[in-house]
């Protein structure tokens, strides 16, 4: 089960930057979804899937055993979970304000604030 998730860790991983290299700001804000998704899939598998079984250890236990499943990647994912939330919504307002001040998606057409002509650099001073 662990070889079949860690291939589909890597197909988002190559989803996400495919698309992070987009030039559609709809595209990138798609990658960073994707890409917060393959972060907790691998942080969800680094931690070994143990079904069927709670992180709860037993009293009088002093070494822990097989059937004890691993509490801190769970939680790890939880604290991602909110954070990629927080992030997209910080990236979709702001991909949102630069839309409606350019009027386009592309990033390439975003570049209003460079110059278009050629600046001659100084030869000497």
């Amino acid at each position: 089960m662990e070889s079949y998730l860690s291939i589909l860790v890597g197909l988002y991983f190559a989803g996400s930057v495919f698309l992070l290299l987009s030039q559609s700001l709809i595209r990138v804000l798609i990658g960073i979804a994707l890409l917060g998704n393959a972060v907790n899939l691998l942080i969800f598998t680094a931690g070994r899937i143990t079904r069927g079984v709670p992180p709860i250890v037993p009293d009088g236990l002093k070494a822990a055993s097989s059937s004890i499943a691993n509490p801190l990647p769970q939680a790890l994912i939880l604290t991602a979970i909110v954070i990629s939330f927080a992030l997209f919504a910080f990236v979709l307002v702001l991909t949102y304000r630069a839309y409606e001040a350019t009027g386009t998606d592309n990033t390439s057409k975003m570049r209003v604030a460079e110059p278009t002509e050629t600046i001659r650099l100084p030869e000497g001073y």
